[in-house]
């Protein structure tokens, strides 16, 4: 092919979206009602998610909720452990941890966890489109009363499920703003009354308004152009790439299946020359099979052949029923590919085995597979690409260990004061200034002792009262360290102070002390 010679599009598909028309106008979604063994599946799933979602802000442990992520307050806990600012670089590791992992998942097994864990898809075809089927019933039956005038009926069904769709979205958004700041505080908030807690009482309103709107307009809008994720599947997914695909080896060429009766031959004179429908589909099948049928195989129409199991040998698998279309709840075409729409909710699966049961096929003609699983039937998951992201998740996951491991409970930060130098307290010590702060990630209340450890004979002078950081607070202070000056080498030694509580050894810190010059 030449460079000057014109690339032909066979793939146009891709240069728009179903929910979009030419003219940029929305094009509604009705997607049928999906049945089957993965929806059954994703139901089940879904129930166990909801029910943490909705069940964890009111398990506590030792008075402190089990997950927490404070933003306001920059206090998070994870299953019972406290982090503060302080763990920043715990959290950024466990960041890139993430990103890795879900990297490596998608290049294996493409969007999963869109069509099975992701809150948007849960809540959407899970939840409220559950309600809509409820109290409008399936595709057919919504369009027939949307285009129906306003009657009385239909002012019902309309009003009362978007009632319950924002019932709903008020519930989810309260969820959302226990996990920021406690269920205890969402209590507070909407039990009391509004003027005294007004930026909580807005912050439930803007939430409950964002989820209403995501859920009964925006719909599947947010996973095909605002979730960044699907936007990167491209560049994450190749052909060894574990998806929903349709099995195109099988399935082609594509046609209806149509009952038909045994030929009996044409009558030798009268109605000779008259049209026979039978013998019209024979003649196209036979034309057909000229295209399809292997080298070497004879799928010719005999006299007296059923021109239904004659079409079964001359086309593939698929139908056209277009089932897989009608369930889709993004509106695409399976069979036209891996597409960005895609969130592999696995419906037009379910559509399709349902029809391979009726029609005595095997189930799978679109099933999770790789493309290259499809065209030649090897399926690689371990390939250079996937070996390369598994040893970098291991390596940080192993580091992410480790840091876990090695954190403590109560973090000392140590420092000289700045612009002091050392002073002479008597004949036998000299002393520097220092300022402390004692991090308590605990949820109790931690006292606080210094002991000095090393070969030079000295001692710690507190400026006030023994520090004691409260639950989840910071203590601050000041306190003196006194060294024997003779014992001094050097102008800058180092030394270290052991942080005990209680009389347990809780965190170690190092800091250097400043003589005078030798």
């Amino acid at each position: 092919m030449n460079a000057t010679d014109p690339i032909i599009d066979t793939e146009d598909y891709r240069d728009k979206i179903a929910t979009v028309d030419d003219s940029g106008k929305r094009v509604w979604i009705y997607p049928k009602k999906p049945k089957g063994r993965f929806t059954n599946a994703r139901t089940y799933l879904s129930w166990v998610l909801l029910a943490f979602l909705f069940g964890m802000p009111f398990i506590k442990v030792n008075g402190d909720p089990l997950l927490l992520f404070n933003i306001l307050e920059r206090k998070f806990i994870l299953f019972g452990i406290q982090f503060m600012p302080q763990d920043f670089h715990l959290f950024v590791l466990a960041m890139l941890t993430l990103i890795v992992f879900i990297v490596l998942f998608t290049v294996v097994w493409g969007r999963l966890f869109c069509g099975w864990v992701c809150p948007q898809t849960i809540f959407m075809e899970m939840v409220f489109r559950k309600i809509e089927y409820a109290i409008e019933g399936d595709a057919n039956a919504q369009k027939r009363l949307d285009n129906a005038p306003w009657t009385t009926q239909k002012i019902i069904k309309k009003v009362s499920k978007q009632a319950i769709f924002f019932a709903i979205s008020v519930l989810v958004a309260n969820t959302f703003l226990a996990y920021i700041i406690g269920v205890d505080e969402v209590i507070q908030i909407a039990t009391e009354p509004v003027s005294q807690n007004l930026s909580g009482f807005i912050a439930m309103i803007l939430f409950s308004g964002a989820f209403y709107f995501v859920f009964s307009y925006l719909r599947e809008q947010v996973c095909v152009t605002i979730c960044p994720y699907g936007r990167l599947q491209g560049v994450m997914l190749d052909q060894n790439s574990i998806v929903v695909a349709y099995d195109f080896v099988r399935g082609e060429p594509r046609g209806k299946l149509k009952r038909g009766k045994k030929n009996n031959p044409a009558p030798a004179s009268g109605n000779a020359g008259a049209y026979n429908p039978i013998a019209q589909m024979q003649t196209d099948i036979a034309t057909a099979e000229v295209a399809t049928a292997p080298i070497g195989k004879d799928y010719s129409t005999q006299p007296g052949a059923n021109p239904a199991e004659t079409m079964k040998k001359a086309l593939g698998d698929c139908i056209d029923c277009g089932l897989c279309v009608k369930v889709c709840p993004t509106g695409i075409d399976i069979r036209d590919g891996t597409q960005l729409e895609c969130v592999n909710c696995t419906a037009c699966i379910d559509a399709c085995d349902e029809v391979m049961d009726k029609i005595d096929r095997p189930r799978g003609l679109i099933r999770y597979d790789s493309y290259n699983g499809i065209e030649s039937g090897r399926k690689k998951l371990f390939t250079t690409r996937v070996i390369a992201y598994t040893a970098v998740l291991a390596l940080l996951v192993v580091v992410n260990i480790v840091l876990l491991m090695s954190r403590t409970d109560v973090e000392t930060l140590l420092l000289r004061t700045p612009g002091t130098l050392y002073q002479k307290v008597d004949e036998t010590y000299i002393s520097n200034l220092y300022n402390y702060q004692v991090i308590n990630k605990t949820a109790e209340e931690v006292p606080v002792e210094f002991k000095l450890i090393g070969d030079i004979p000295g001692r710690i002078r507190l400026v006030g009262k023994p520090p004691v950081a409260a639950a989840g607070k910071v203590a601050e202070g000041a306190l003196f360290i006194d060294l024997d000056k003779a014992a001094l080498e050097s102008r800058k030694t180092k030394v270290i102070l052991e942080v005990y509580s209680n009389g347990e050894l809780v965190d170690k810190v190092k800091t250097n002390f400043l003589g005078p010059v030798k």
